[in-house]
């Protein structure tokens, strides 16, 4: 939609803001805005090819990604899909200096399918690939998701005991969106709602954890120079071999405890304040291959997407989910598809238990991560 924007209609936006400013509840622990520091440089977040994408272009890949699921097998049936090309950017400025512009490309491709055999009809599965550059694959993408519909048919129903669980891309950034990634935001350990408050220096995951908050992440999906406030974004080291070592801020919870934002305000627009929210939270990458890591399991299961994730305790970190599409693994190899598992838990428990990493990463959401072992987690079966 093309805006006005004239000297006019900037004084009408300032008069309107005052206004609303005024008929709002003072706040005696209000900040002021950020004032101007130094911007950070940013790489591999823009492609001049992206710009040069048609539609033309789109078509052609949206084809090669059905025809790649079409040639793994005849029964799989694409159910949803799609391709994108966008150009992106942002800008803000303030009264105390901050003057900040930057833009982006992104480029993106999904699938969701089913498996059909006779009366044998498979949950949906998904696969997609991200990234802010031209180098998607839509053909691996058709690919991968049929081979998932595939293996998800003639499911069995899984018998309820503590397991080892592989967490796979998807699994893991819907629990953890829900839960940790609340907890270790600024505004909710203030508000006393986070698990985590008071408990900087503990161990609170595994020793074979550490993660970062990464506003610089080279081709990060949320890579960029400033924040929602204009403040720079940053590389913030959340938890260091399982050691809790910080927590995320804006400017407001910030100066709350006379720190420096990290550069994770957020906002969809200006209708609202920001709000905090990571950018690429970072798991760093272990020495596994994914298959070496279904190898380490005698019994077990796999798990590449749940259902019921918002539903988890955001406070408490407590979550049951459904486990769909999942998988059993016996004797180190994927034995067959899980029907009506159920995982129960603590997402505070569950990153203590993990045992091992993968070498996998993957982009998916706010999420920067590669398959996790954890140990001990309750599948719920018949």
């Amino acid at each position: 939609m093309l805006r006005e924007f004239s000297e006019s209609s900037v004084e009408n936006a300032v008069s309107k803001a005052v206004k609303s400013a005024k008929a709002s509840k003072s706040d005696p622990e209000w900040p002021g805005f950020p004032t101007r520091r130094p911007l950070s440089s940013v790489e591999g977040i823009f492609d001049k090819d992206v710009l040069n994408v048609s539609s033309e272009d789109l078509v052609k890949m949206a084809s090669a990604m059905l025809e790649g699921a079409e040639r793994v097998d005849k029964r799989v049936f694409p159910v949803e899909g799609g391709v994108g090309a966008s150009y992106i950017c942002r800008a803000i400025a303030n009264s105390y200096g901050v003057s900040a512009f930057d833009y982006g490309t992104v480029m993106e491709c999904s699938l969701a399918a089913i498996a059909r055999e006779n009366d044998n009809v498979t949950p949906i599965c998904f696969e997609f690939d991200m990234g802010r550059s031209c180098k998607v694959d839509p053909e691996s993408i058709g690919k991968a998701t049929a081979r998932i519909a595939v293996l998800s048919l003639k499911a069995k129903r899984v018998e309820t005991k503590q397991m080892k669980v592989i967490l796979a891309h998807f699994a893991l950034q819907q629990l953890l969106s829900y839960t940790l990634l609340n907890a270790i935001k600024a505004d909710y350990v203030q508000r006393n709602q986070s698990a985590l408050q008071g408990k900087i220096g503990e161990k609170i995951a595994s020793e074979i954890v550490t993660a970062y908050d990464d506003g610089l992440l080279r081709g990060g999906l949320h890579t960029w120079r400033f924040d929602g406030e204009g403040v720079p974004q940053q590389k913030t080291l959340i938890i260091e071999r399982g050691i809790l070592r910080g927590f995320i801020y804006d400017n407001y919870t910030a100066k709350k405890e006379n720190k420096e934002s990290t550069g994770n305000a957020a906002r969809s627009g200006y209708i609202s304040t920001p709000n905090i929210e990571p950018t690429n939270f970072h798991i760093m990458p272990g020495n596994f291959s994914p298959d070496e890591l279904i190898g380490r399991i005698d019994e077990g299961i796999l798990v590449h997407s749940v259902q019921g994730a918002h539903s988890s305790n955001p406070t408490g970190g407590e979550f049951s989910v459904v486990a769909t599409p999942a998988f059993i693994i016996k004797n180190g190899k994927i034995a067959y598809a899980a029907r009506g598992a159920m995982l129960a838990g603590n997402i505070f428990d569950l990153i203590r238990n993990i045992s091992s990493v993968a070498d996998n990463e993957k982009k998916v959401g706010s999420i920067v991560a590669p398959w996790v072992l954890v140990e001990n987690i309750k599948v719920i079966g018949r």
